[in-house]
């Protein structure tokens, strides 16, 4: 009874515990955050605060969809960022958060949480591969294409600004040919030519935004380069031109008419249309000559001669146009012309002719073409005396060899003349002149007749023309003189008209003009010097000038006599001409005599003669030395004329200016009356020796020059010598010591003896003071001296040091490291170390360049970002949230060195370095499932243990093991139709890999039930298999459906097994065509009983969809019957039948059932009618007997009269025989007795027929209704059929046949 009022009494103090305890509440500020989407993972973003009464201690959570962004400490309420922000997929979500105290429920409240953007996103063009094709003609300005590249970014960073970065080909003419407009249009901004500049342009483009913030810094974001073709089209705007620049051929004179002579060839200029070109003949020197063919071969056209082309240097002149098949781009013929020249070579196609005319005046015209001559001769005249007045020229155009012809007299009076030349060429005068003049005489023949014959000297061929001579009758006597030869003598250089004889006179016994002797002096040697007088012989000097015994000592000269008749005589003068003193000595050579001074003696014969008649006073020579400065040291033989000196010869003796030269004068004079003399020079140089050493001006040098500056001047030193000779006094400079040859000492001659060597640095050589900072050196100063003295000094040179080295990286800093994927940020990773030999130098570390690699593949700038490296060579990691070793995993910095202080000549650079760094991979990918387009189907009938049913492909980006997937099953159900489901353990799964992906193979373990329907789920693991670390995981369900045995379908084949193996293929391409469902075949077998089957082999199988149902026989009956193709082909292969198996599996054992019911229903049967006809043996016996006496009693009838009663059928009226009528069976005993009495059942027998019916449609219907499917009907029950048999009537009137049926009388028992 006290607990009810101790509950009364607890119950205000609890409620008043409870209602002491408030629930926390969140600041008004807890309602919505900005945050930048380039926060990284892990960093701060906000913390929630709520406020308590009862200082409680608070627990913080976050919930909603999208917690996942965030992770809060739960007794802090810091809240830090999970998962990366990003604008353009969410700029806007809820959260919920929720502040607990412990004791009241958690209080939430919704947070907006708002993404601000940032330039994360760089633009992206539309398209990455762009092209087009423009005319070469577009005009300056003109569009052509235009380039899109969107950013995703908002603001600045979404704003996009095109570039062109490169122009290939890079020329100075392609570096501005484009420019790209703000809205990405591309305009011409110069001309194109396709032929003088580049047929094809490829533009390198960039998009970059305007840049924005990204953590924490602003930065320009660009797109990777892409690529504009442009492909010029060329335009027919240039003329052709010819391949070569000159043209020539040559051409026989003879050649037949379209014979090839030469082949021009033009090309269109306009490299890209190539036009065909048309040749023509536009101007010719010879017009017709020549023509020109399509294919540009000059033929001939017409008959050649070259002799019409004397003047014109055996050239022909072609001027060939070359003109373009279309018109240019102006509407104008595109053309150009060209001159060839043709040279008409010879053929020897003339013979030699006659002209009347005489040389050089013959035009050898036709009119001057002659075969008859006339001329004329005195009788007797002498041999070789031309023939008069005949002016004949041989001529033969024909050129060389061809041109060369032979001369011959023939005739009656070829004995008495010769003909003059006998071979010529080209053209010739020719004479006739007298051979035999005894032949030549008037009183024999008055006029003589003669042929000269021209005769080509190769062709052979000849001319002939006649010549017909006129004697002049002559004086028979001729002058005489009494000697044939006439001594004479004169003084050589006899004065003009001196008499060298008067004495000498020919005789003529004619008279009157015939006798009158005219002297005269062959044309020969002598005739111009000697002349005489016509009319009294004396011979006199002609000119005293020629007259010189020095040229010729004697003379033979014919004197001739002739008298008024032109008869004439010779004889000969022999003039010998007398030597006089008229002739210089004359000294032979020059006489320039070289000789070592101290050591060397002049020793020279002056070589003279005289022309003047040897062995006299006139040609004795005397040799004398006239007075010079020198002379007195030399002395001649006056006889010989053998120059010597009188003692030793000094250089330095002789004044410098003569370079050691003395010139004396000999005199050679002869000894005739006046005494001739000539004055020959003899130049004597006395050769110097070097008998003097060089001497330096300085002991010692000291230079200074800077380090690393080339080819600068050092320093000069001098020397000089006392020889006089060059060769002596020349002073070649030499240089040594230690580092010798990385100086140049030219030297430099300043005067004779002296020099200047300039001590400078080759030009690719400079000085290093880091290597060496002076250099102590030895210059020499010689000059040709045997005995190899020299002149040295003292050289010192002082490297002045200069900021000149570039800085070097330390090689061991540049070693490969480690780093892997998402680590800590900003942290110290490498340091890069540089060095510089200068002692001023100031070094830092750049960076150049950043290579990303994936599996060795350029994977662009995806790494961008994810390290930097600071001035002292430190390398920190950036962004540890994005380093991913699936996008990237070697990062490659290029890295140098750069010298602030280095001077601006040199190099302030080193070489450029390379920081591998191998991302290591870490498991942060979970494996995922590659979808399939597959359903799985199971026939248990068909799997057996250890076959494949389904399989599954995953995939880790991860590497190594962290990539590496291992499949298991984690339960397998059935699901039954119905919806049960039962566990089932008979699956397993192997893993098997392909590339990357890994494939998991679902077996089947055990058998399955082919009765169950419904379908297999199995749920297969993918686990990845770390070498440290928690493993991920990823899971797949499987429905695998079931085929059970109802589906099942057979089909008969009219051909055997084997038939249908064979053809199983087809079979089945039929029923999928028909079906278009997978055909699973379970077994092919022949019918062993065919009794009542129509084909000899049967085919079960399975019809499947991709869905996992299959066709049933009535689906797929009408499938087929649908198909009309696939049907008539099934019924090619012998389809006969489409069944279901079970039933003719059942229907054996339903056939044993039925055989042994019905041997039981027999044995039933023959009990009962055994029975029966028991029975009815008896009642047929009392009929019978009733049957008899009904006979008996219709015998007793009269004939012809009609019983009072009816005797028809159906009534107790019996026969005579006591027989039932409608039986009509015959009069017989049957061996009964009869019975005594008759019982009523008799009676009902006999009334039995009332009810027979007869109804002749009715049982045509019934036949008609038997069943199709009982061809063999019962036996016929034999009373009716004796009654079907039976006629109405005795007589014949009824025709129709009766069909009766009577139920009570049925005998079929029987």
């Amino acid at each position: 009874m006290m607990w009810p009022w101790l509950s009364c009494l607890l119950l205000p103090a609890l409620m008043v515990s409870v209602a002491a305890n408030v629930a926390p509440i969140f600041l008004f500020n807890m309602s919505a955050v900005n945050l930048p989407e380039d926060l990284p993972v892990g960093a701060e973003v906000f913390w929630l605060v709520a406020q308590d009464q009862d200082n409680d201690p608070l627990t913080y959570g976050i919930s909603g969809s999208y917690a996942y962004f965030f992770s809060v400490t739960p007794n802090t309420g810091e809240v830090k960022l999970a998962n990366l922000l990003d604008y353009e997929t969410l700029y806007w979500f809820a959260i919920n958060i929720s502040a607990s105290d412990g004791h009241n429920n958690p209080v939430l409240k919704e947070m907006q949480v708002i993404v601000e953007d940032r330039n994360d996103n760089a633009p992206i063009f539309q398209n990455t591969v762009f092209s087009t094709s423009i005319r070469e003609t577009l005009p300056v300005g003109s569009l052509l294409l235009s380039v899109l590249a969107t950013d995703k970014d908002t603001g600045a960073g979404g704003a996009v600004v095109y570039s062109i970065e490169k122009v290939i080909p890079s020329t100075d003419s392609s570096e501005y040919l484009f420019r790209i407009l703000p809205n990405g249009s591309i305009i011409l901004n110069g001309s194109l030519s396709y032929t003088n500049k580049s047929a094809f342009y490829q533009l390198e483009l960039k998009a970059c935004d305007s840049g924005g913030r990204y953590n924490n810094s602003s930065i320009t974001q660009c797109s990777s380069p892409v690529f504009v073709s442009i492909s010029v089209i060329d335009q027919p705007d240039l003329d052709p031109q010819f391949i070569r620049e000159f043209y020539s051929a040559s051409v026989a004179e003879d050649a037949p008419q379209g014979t090839s002579v030469l082949k021009v060839e033009a090309m269109d200029g306009d490299r890209g249309i190539n036009d065909p070109v048309i040749y023509s003949i536009s101007n010719s020197t010879r017009p017709g000559w020549f023509d020109i063919g399509a294919d540009g071969v000059i033929r001939v056209n017409g008959s050649l001669d070259r002799e019409q082309l004397l003047e014109e240097d055996e050239e022909v002149q072609v001027q060939v146009t070359a003109t373009e098949m279309h018109p240019n781009v102006y509407g104008q013929e595109a053309k150009v012309s060209i001159w060839v020249t043709l040279r008409v070579t010879d053929v020897n196609d003339h013979k030699p002719e006659f002209y009347n005319c005489s040389l050089p005046t013959c035009t050898f015209t036709p009119q001057e073409a002659q075969v008859n001559f006339t001329g004329y001769v005195d009788e007797h005249a002498s041999t070789r005396i031309p023939i008069d007045d005949l002016t004949m020229v041989v001529y033969d155009p024909d050129k060389g060899s061809n041109g060369t012809f032979l001369l011959s007299l023939r005739g009656t009076n070829v004995e008495a003349f010769s003909v003059s030349p006998e071979r010529a060429a080209g053209s010739v005068d020719v004479q006739v002149l007298v051979r035999a003049p005894s032949l030549v005489d008037y009183e024999t023949h008055t006029v003589m007749l003669v042929q000269v014959v021209a005769t080509d000297s190769v062709s052979r061929r000849s001319s002939v023309a006649s010549v017909t001579i006129h004697l002049r009758d002559n004086n028979d006597h001729r002058p005489t003189f009494p000697h044939n030869l006439y001594n004479l003598s004169v003084f050589e250089h006899s004065a003009v008209g001196y008499v060298v004889t008067n004495s000498i006179r020919a005789c003529d016994p004619d008279t009157g003009e015939g006798g009158r002797i005219t002297y005269s002096l062959l044309p020969g040697n002598g005739a111009d010097i000697f002349a005489v007088d016509p009319d009294s012989g004396t011979v006199t000097v002609r000119n005293s000038e020629l007259l010189d015994w020095e040229k010729q000592t004697m003379y033979y000269l014919t004197l001739l006599a002739t008298d008024g008749g032109n008869l004439s005589s010779s004889t000969m003068l022999q003039i010998v001409v007398l030597d006089i003193n008229d002739n210089k000595p004359v000294v032979s050579g020059s006489y320039n005599i070289f000789v070592p001074e101290e050591e060397g003696n002049v020793s020279v014969t002056i070589q003279a003669h005289d022309d003047d008649q040897p062995g006299t006073n006139h040609s004795l020579l005397h040799f004398s030395l006239l007075s010079s400065p020198y002379s007195h040291n030399f002395s001649v033989d006056p006889d010989k004329g053998i120059l010597r000196n009188l003692g030793l010869l000094d250089r330095e003796a002789i004044n410098a200016t003569l370079g050691g030269r003395i010139v004396l004068t000999v005199r050679v004079s002869d000894c005739g009356e006046p005494a001739l003399w000539t004055d020959v020079s003899v130049t004597i140089t006395v050769e110097d020796i070097n008998d003097n050493l060089p001497i330096f001006s300085q002991s010692s040098y000291s230079f200074s020059v800077r380090e690393r500056d080339p080819g600068v001047l050092v320093g000069v030193v001098e020397a000089w010598d006392a020889d006089q000779m060059e060769t002596n006094n020349r002073i070649s400079f030499s240089l040594s010591g230690g580092g010798a040859n990385n100086f140049l000492l030219r030297g430099l001659v300043l005067g004779s003896g002296r020099a200047q060597g300039r001590l400078r640095l080759p030009s690719d050589v400079s000085l290093d003071y880091e290597t060496q900072d002076s250099f102590s050196l030895t210059v020499s100063a010689e000059n040709p001296d045997p005995q190899g003295r020299d002149a040295t000094a003292k050289v010192l040179v002082n490297v002045e040091d200069v900021n000149d080295e570039p800085p070097t990286l330390d090689s061991t800093s540049l070693r490969g490291i480690h780093v892997a994927e998402n680590g800590s940020e900003n942290v110290k990773v490498a340091e890069v170390v540089a060095q510089d030999r200068d002692t001023m130098s100031q070094v830092e570390v750049q960076l150049v360049n950043v290579i990303c690699t994936k599996a060795g593949v350029d994977v662009g700038s995806l790494c961008h970002g994810w390290f930097s490296v600071l001035a002292n060579g430190s390398v920190f990691i950036n962004q540890s949230e994005v380093i991913d070793y699936e996008t990237c995993d070697l990062v490659t910095l290029v890295v140098r060195a750069y010298d602030l202080t280095t001077d601006p000549r040199f190099q302030a650079y080193s070489d450029n370095g390379s920081l591998p760094i191998t991302i290591e991979d870490v498991n942060d990918n979970a494996p995922y499932f590659l979808p399939e387009n597959k359903t799985f189907v199971i026939i248990p009938e068909l799997v057996i243990p250890n076959q494949q049913v389904a399989s599954v492909q995953a995939r880790d980006d991860d590497s190594g093991n962290n990539g590496t997937i291992l499949f298991s099953i984690l339960q397998v159900c059935f699901i039954a139709e119905d919806g049960a489901t039962i566990p089932f353990q008979g699956f397993r799964v192997s893993t098997s890999s392909e590339a990357s992906v890994f494939i998991g193979n679902i077996e089947l373990v055990t058998s399955l039930d082919s009765t169950l329907q419904g379908t297999y789920q199995v749920t297969v693991k993918a686990q990845d298999r770390p070498s440290e670390g928690p493993a991920q995981e990823a899971q797949i369900t499987l429905n695998l459906f079931t085929v059970d045995q109802s589906y099942r379908v057979r089909l008969q084949f009219s051909m055997s097994k084997e038939e249908v193996g064979a053809n199983t293929e087809e079979i089945k391409a039929a029923l999928v065509q028909a079906t278009r469902t997978t055909v699973y075949i379970v077994n092919i077998q022949d019918i062993e009983s065919r009794a009542r089957a129509r084909g000899h082999s049967y085919l079960d199988a399975y019809f499947v969809f991709s869905n996992g149902s299959a066709l049933t026989l009535e689906q797929l009956s009408v499938m087929i019957r649908n198909d009309e193709d696939s049907l008539t082909k099934l019924q090619q292969l012998g389809l006969v039948v489409l069944g279901s198996p079970g039933s003719r599996e059942s229907e054996l054992p339903d056939t044993l059932r039925n055989a042994i019911i019905g041997l039981g229903v027999a044995l039933l049967l023959v009990v009962v009618i055994m029975t029966t006809v028991l029975v009815c043996t008896q009642k047929s016996y009392h009929r019978k007997l009733r049957a008899m006496t009904a006979s008996k009693e219709a015998r007793k009838t009269a004939a012809g009269v009609i019983p009072p009663v009816s005797a028809i059928p159906g009534t107790n009226v019996y026969n005579t025989e006591r027989a039932n009528p409608v039986l009509n069976l015959p009069t017989k005993d049957l061996g009964f007795e009869s019975q005594s009495s008759s019982s009523d059942l008799d009676h009902i027998s006999l009334n039995s027929l009332d009810d027979n019916s007869v109804d002749l449609e009715n049982s045509r219907q019934k036949t008609k209704k038997e069943p199709l499917h009982s061809p063999m009907g019962p036996n016929p029950e034999p009373l009716n059929t004796v009654l079907a048999g039976k006629k109405a009537g005795t007589h014949g009137q009824q025709k129709e046949e009766l069909a009766f049926t009577n139920a009570g009388l049925n005998t079929t028992d029987l």
